[in-house]
This record gives C-alpha cells, sequence and structure tokens, in this order.
C-alpha cells in the first residue's frame, strides 16, 4: 500500500473541509516514532498536537486499556456509572489548581468541555455573554469557532455565529500589544459596549496554543481574575492544550499567582483515546440541573482507565521535570540556530511546548511561507512538525515529552538541517 494510493482514496472518500498537514498515513507507533504505510520512519514532534503527551502507546496506558476491554467498554455513566469515572474526578479535583471545593464532569473533546465550561457559566450567573482574547482556539463546534479568535479556517463560509461573544486582543510584545492594552480593551469594551453585569465568563487559554503559542503575561492574569472577581465573572482557562505536563506543570495556571473558577481540559488527558473534562468550583458546578450536562459517550470506560494510566505516567516518570529539560534543550539548539538565521525573530513557551516564530529575513513582516518551507523540509526528513499563529509563520514543536534523548537529538539535527534548507531556498 502506498501513501499516494491512500491519498487519491482519501479525496474521494473524505469530505474536503477535513485538512491534513501530511500525506503521509501512519500503520503503527511507539513513543515518538511511528512508521507509514510504505515502512517509512518518522519522527513525530507533533504528538497528535500534544495528545499523546506520555508517547504512543506507553506500556502503561496500553495495559490500563486491554484491561477495561475485557471487563466493558461502555454502559453509559448516566444510566449504569461506574467506579473509575468518580475516580478519576477525584484525583482532577486533587490536581487542577485553585484552593477551593471542586467537582469535576466529562466529556470526549476538547470544544465539548469548552462548550459545557460556558453552560455551567451560565446557568451559575444567570448571564449570557462570554469575552474571549483574538488569536485564540476553543474548538470547531458554533460555540468554540464563535469563541476562536481566527476566521480562516475556522469560521469562513459557516455563517452568522452565537451571539452575545466579544473579543479583545491578546498581548504579543513582538507585535507590538501590551497586557495594558489588553485591559484597557477590556474596560474599554465595558464602557462603550457590553455591560460588565451581563458577562459571565472570560475564558482564556495560559498559552494561545493555534494563536502561536504566546504565552499569556502573568500582568494579563492577575488583572482578569481582579476584573471577575470585580464583577462577579467567571474566569476559564482553557488547558485544552497546556495540560497534562507539557508546560513543565501539570496545568500551565500553576505557573501564576491565580487560579481561575473553571478549567477545560482534553488532549493529554488519555493518551490517544478521545477523553475530556471540566474541573471547576463545586458551587459553579452544581449550578445546572441534573441531565443539562453529559453525553452518550461522556466519560467513556477506555478513556477514564487510559487516563488514569497517564497521570501515574506522569507522576512516576516525573514528565514535568522532563518537559522542562528538554524544552531548555530545544531552546539552546533554536537560539544558536538563531545566530544565523535573521527569519527566526522570536524562541518561547514553557517547559515543552516551544514555538519559533519566522519573519522575513529584514525582520519586516511576518513569512508564514519561510515556517512552510520548514516544515516541508523536514517532512521529506522524515520529522514531523507543525505550524500555527494567526499568521502562520510559527512552528510548534510537540514531541511526546517521553522522547528518548537519541530521537530528540536526532531530530534537533534534521530540524537545523530543514531550517537550513529553507533559508537556501
Amino acid at each position: 500500500m502506498l501513501n499516494t494510493e491512500m491519498s487519491s482514496r482519501r479525496d474521494t472518500a473524505i469530505a474536503r473541509g477535513v485538512g491534513m498537514m501530511t500525506q503521509v498515513y501512519a500503520e503503527k507507533a511507539r513513543n515518538a516514532e511511528v512508521w507509514d504505510v510504505e515502512g517509512n520512519r518518522y519522527i513525530d514532534f507533533a504528538a497528535g498536537i500534544a495528545v499523546v503527551n506520555t508517547g504512543h502507546c506507553h506500556p502503561k496506558v496500553m495495559a490500563a486499556v486491554e484491561k477495561q476491554l475485557q471487563s466493558f467498554t461502555h454502559t453509559c455513566h448516566q444510566v449504569m456509572p461506574y467506579a473509575n469515572y468518580i475516580q478519576l474526578a477525584e484525583r482532577l479535583n486533587d490536581l487542577v489548581p485553585g484552593d477551593f471545593e471542586k467537582k469535576t464532569i466529562f466529556v470526549t473533546t476538547g470544544a465539548e468541555a469548552v462548550e459545557n465550561a460556558i453552560k455551567v457559566a451560565r446557568a451559575a450567573t444567570g448571564r449570557p455573554a462570554i469575552i474571549a482574547f483574538g488569536g485564540g482556539f476553543h474548538g470547531r463546534t458554533f460555540m468554540g469557532m464563535s469563541l476562536t479568535g481566527k476566521v480562516v479556517p475556522y469560521k469562513k463560509g459557516f455563517g452568522a455565529m452565537m451571539p452575545d461573544v466579544y473579543h479583545v486582543p491578546f498581548p504579543v510584545e513582538l507585535h507590538g500589544s501590551s497586557p495594558k492594552d489588553a485591559m484597557d480593551a477590556l474596560t474599554g469594551l465595558f464602557k462603550a459596549d457590553l455591560d460588565p453585569g451581563r458577562v459571565a465568563a472570560i475564558i482564556i487559554e495560559p498559552v494561545q496554543g493555534e494563536g502561536g503559542f504566546y504565552p499569556a503575561p502573568a500582568e494579563l492574569m492577575r488583572g482578569i481574575r481582579a476584573l471577575c472577581d470585580e464583577h462577579g465573572i467567571v474566569m476559564i482557562a482553557d488547558e485544552v492544550q497546556t495540560g497534562f505536563a507539557r508546560t513543565g506543570h501539570m496545568f500551565a495556571m500553576e505557573g501564576y499567582d491565580v487560579a481561575a473558577d473553571i478549567t477545560t481540559m482534553a488532549k493529554g488527558l488519555a493518551g490517544g483515546l478521545p477523553l475530556a473534562a471540566v474541573t471547576g468550583r463545586a458551587d459553579l458546578m452544581d449550578a445546572a440541573d441534573p441531565g443539562g450536562l453529559g453525553g452518550t459517550y461522556a466519560g467513556n470506560p477506555l478513556g477514564v482507565a487510559a487516563s488514569h494510566a497517564v497521570l501515574d505516567v506522569i507522576e512516576e516518570e516525573d514528565l514535568c521535570a522532563r518537559a522542562n529539560e528538554l524544552g531548555s534543550r530545544m531552546k539552546q539548539r533554536l537560539e544558536a540556530i538563531r545566530e544565523n538565521t535573521p527569519q527566526l525573530v522570536d524562541i518561547r513557551g514553557p517547559g515543552f511546548m516551544v514555538a519559533a516564530e519566522f519573519n522575513t529575513a529584514d525582520g519586516s513582516a511576518p513569512d508564514a511561507d519561510f515556517a512552510n518551507r520548514v516544515r516541508a523540509e523536514a517532512l521529506s526528513r522524515n520529522l514531523v512538525l507543525l505550524t500555527c499563529g494567526v499568521h502562520g509563520n510559527v512552528v510548534r514543536f510537540l514531541a511526546p515529552i517521553t522522547i528518548q534523548d537519541e530521537v530528540f537529538a536526532e531530530g534537533l539535527d534534521i530540524l537545523e538541517a530543514s531550517i537550513e534548507a529553507a533559508k537556501a531556498a
């Protein structure tokens, strides 16, 4: 079987709106390596977009899923509940930042987690309006894409967005925007267009994912927390991409001196199985009536079993410390490359959530073409990279945190060769 054959069949069978970063069809994967249907080996610096933080097919995760398979795969927790759902909720209630009593619900996807966080905030406050940030990404459902601060490709062609959703600029120093600018935009919004008494929630990613891996400044987080406290607004941290050791903390919000009221999570939660969660202040989470939250597949037993194993692996293998170590090594290598690469204008990100931003050689404008050349050159050398950013000029690095040292070193060598090739092109 050839990749080209599968690509042709894909074009016939799959809707065009499902975008694909590569035409490499995976057949098997272990830790940070993937083999395609032709037997070619690739080093994975994407991890399914920060999903397999514990690596592809981690033995402990696989064993937990196999054990659950022998018991049952589905009863629907709302019909016949099961203990490991409750046990996982208890673990997340302890792990999620915030010195207050918490409760948790499970759903299936990150977008669904965001949707339910908004439902909880509206039910708890009796208010309709939501504030999000430009460049943020919160999913492809209608509320998710309404909250998302990027039109193409997420909103284009889908008609009117959900009402009562407002956006303010996200501060990016590289692009001339400060935390003060963002807070001024919030207070300006309250003066000109929106009564703060109508606002149910402000949602923010501690590190913007699709938006370009821009960390939220501590000053901004403190400002949002103070504003929420002043006006009775729920603060939601979207940790779908930042959670589960990726940033050097179990959750990125641990790096700030304030806590959100509600946290959404998915991706790295279950090691590759579809599972998402919403954890928040108990009084907020109890606002919805019974039956108002949940879903047929919400908290699927296989995903819950995998998640228990993922949390065990993160603790036993000290993956938060490992993320900081790998991120430091990656930044050091990128800084060395930067010395002879004027296009590389910024290197950033906490832990092992690292990004490189590329501009034109004179530094005057974002250069998406250069970032895409780096990605394409890397793929031709069997290294999988992802781009992101409002301008499409950012390469993000999301290798499994369990990546072997020798494989990581090999990937960094390929990355450097790919950047050199992109410069030559």
